[in-house]
């Protein structure tokens, strides 16, 4: 199930009496659970019909008994495991002595109970019985974590359906900048559009002024620089870089920058260069096509292949490797744009 159609299903009060939500990025686990926990019952329900716990503090006994109560003056009520991943949760199907009472009510549950488990930071094993359990008789999400290429998109699926627009490089930035932890740049967004009127386009300055990226010193003003051997330009920014260390990480420069030159090489060998195709091989928004024509004038494959060769060689330094421990990360990145540039 897709995180729209569930999304749609609980606003629809279409509920299945056992929901497990696992996986990777909380993100998605935190709205589906809240959404529940605030749209199930009413305020006056909630007093008799609400139970949340906590997995560090219960077991599936604990789980099972408040699961198997009847709702009072209500039709349904909630059971909810946050943090589901530290809970006890025993033996996974028959033993010796008989059976397993939990797996045995998660094969045929209450249909006034709703049971939710909140399982973050990992995948629940699907080998179980109880995940097979759940599967049958609920639901079963897993939350996956968002591939960074991917974030451009999500955010702009996120600020479209808050009746709002995005510029396209404003949304790269964003995802360059926070990376793919959903949570995170949710709640950037969330602040962001407090100070932009519903329905108005975010520009790349209303991300600057909001978000604490620098307008003139941040990784795409790199590589547009280098895209055009700007070599006073491309200097200035590495020097900034080196006086802000903790806005600009090295990793942060090096994995966008690896990113960036992987698919320039891969436009290279791109048959078909009609931007629409492009964009779809190089997964871009059409809007950047132009900047990777401009990149790929400079860069040819060799020195594409031999920029990419460097890039790995400067990651592994800042980790230590084939490093004399002499230079700083400011002094890397002087050294890497240099063999770039030249």
């Amino acid at each position: 199930m897709t995180a729209a159609a569930l999304l749609n299903d609980l606003k629809a009060r279409k509920f299945k009496p056992v929901y497990l939500l696992h996986g990777e990025e909380p993100y998605y686990i935190d709205l589906f659970s809240n959404y529940i926990e605030g749209n199930l019952l009413s305020e006056a329900e909630k007093g008799f019909n609400q139970t949340v716990l906590y997995g560090r503090d219960t077991d599936v006994m604990t789980v099972l008994n408040a699961a198997k109560r009847f709702p009072m003056m209500s039709e349904f009520q909630l059971v909810m495991i946050k943090e589901a991943q530290d809970m006890k949760w025993g033996k996974d199907g028959d033993d010796k002595k008989g059976g397993d009472p939990f797996l045995t009510y998660l094969e045929k549950p209450l249909a006034s109970t709703i049971l939710v488990f909140c399982y973050k930071h990992g995948k629940f094993d699907k080998r179980k019985k109880t995940y097979k359990a759940i599967e049958k008789s609920g639901v079963v999400f897993e939350s996956a974590t968002i591939y960074e290429n991917k974030v451009p998109a999500w955010i702009e699926d996120f600020v479209r359906e808050k009746a709002y627009r995005i510029n396209p490089r404003a949304s790269a930035l964003i995802a360059e900048y926070l990376g793919n932890d959903l949570s995170k740049v949710s709640n950037e967004l969330e602040k962001l559009m407090l100070n932009i009127q519903k329905g108005n386009e975010i520009s790349v300055e209303d991300v600057q002024n909001n978000i604490g990226i620098s307008k003139e010193y941040n990784v795409f003003e790199l590589q547009d620089a280098l895209a055009k051997r700007n070599v006073i330009k491309a200097n200035q920014i590495i020097s900034y870089f080196g006086s802000n260390p903790k806005a600009n990480p090295i990793q942060l420069v090096l994995g966008a920058m690896n990113t960036w030159f992987t698919k320039i090489l891969k436009y290279h060998y791109v048959a078909d260069k009609t931007p629409q195709n492009l964009a779809k091989e190089l997964g871009v928004n059409p809007f950047f096509v132009k900047d990777y024509d401009q990149a790929a004038k400079s860069f040819n494959i060799s020195k594409t292949f031999e920029i990419i060769s460097y890039l790995r060689e400067y990651d592994l330094k800042t980790k230590g490797v084939e490093s004399t421990g002499n230079t700083n990360d400011a002094d890397l990145l002087k050294e890497l744009v240099f063999k770039i540039l030249h």
